[in-house]
């Protein structure tokens, strides 16, 4: 077991050195261009099925805001799209940087967002979350992009109240009766790819699914998450800012658009 904490400190361009794959060939996130997608009409529709009572806690681990679930059984589930079967919900989380103009980690045409959402799922033809991250059609994350507007989607709200109780890094609180699918813009077009996590160890186990349409948030509401600390409460405060990975090479694979 290696001290993450290290590894972070250090940054992204030094992780390759304890994680290999890190270096790999289908590592995340990546720059999505117009030019380089191909339309594929194969592709499905996605759906996502949540079960409320599956959300259970909300936690600071230094790194994010992280929302668990239940994920015991096929109660909150993503399906269709480029997926082989159901995945079930394991957590969400958020990526921001120090300012509004940034914190997105994947970049669309040239333009970074204020922030990305991850709802990361895991494949239960595996026996557990820990035996599928080691496969390649293991994890599924739905990614949605935060922009900066005037009209904020008031949904985000039910996560940012809790922030102030999950200020320092360890922090956790009871977190119920949640549908993640109200934070998902109108339109479910997406792009999908193979590839990676973007922190480590980076295993490349990941169906990407990433939305077209962001959701609307507000400066405050941005404001808010850069307001956590990634130091524990004994510790000066350090604030939790651009916890993104920089785009990695895409190489040769394929990244696919559900719409024209």
């Amino acid at each position: 077991f290696h001290d993450l904490s290290l590894y972070f400190f250090l940054g992204p361009d030094h992780w390759y050195k304890n994680y290999p794959i890190a270096k790999g060939r289908r590592q995340s996130p990546i720059e999505i261009n117009n030019k380089d997608v191909h339309y594929d009409r194969s592709l499905l529709p996605w759906f996502a099925s949540y079960d409320p009572g599956a959300a259970k806690t909300i936690l600071n681990n230094g790194k994010t805001c992280r929302v668990v679930f239940d994920d015991s059984f096929d109660r909150s589930v993503l399906r269709g799209g480029p997926l082989p079967g159901v995945y079930r919900l394991r957590q969400l989380h958020f990526h921001w940087g120090s300012s509004d103009d940034h914190g997105s980690e994947h970049v669309v045409n040239g333009v970074r967002y204020a922030g990305e959402l991850h709802l990361l799922h895991w494949n239960p033809k595996y026996s557990n979350y820990l035996d599928a991250v080691r496969r390649a059609d293991g994890i599924a994350v739905l990614a949605i992009f935060l922009q900066v507007g005037k009209t904020p989607k008031p949904e985000m709200k039910r996560i940012l109240e809790e922030i102030n109780v999950i200020k320092t890094k360890g922090k956790e609180a009871p977190f119920t009766n949640f549908d993640p699918s109200i934070l998902f813009p109108k339109s479910h077009d997406y792009w999908t790819y193979h590839g990676s996590f973007t922190t480590p160890p980076c295993e490349e186990c990941i169906t990407w699914i990433v939305l077209r349409e962001p959701i609307i948030v507000s400066s405050d509401q941005m404001a808010k998450l850069r307001s956590l600390s990634k130091n524990a409460e004994n510790e000066p405060v350090l604030p939790l800012v651009d916890n993104w990975r920089p785009t990695q090479p895409r190489y040769f694979r394929m990244v696919s658009a559900s719409f024209l």
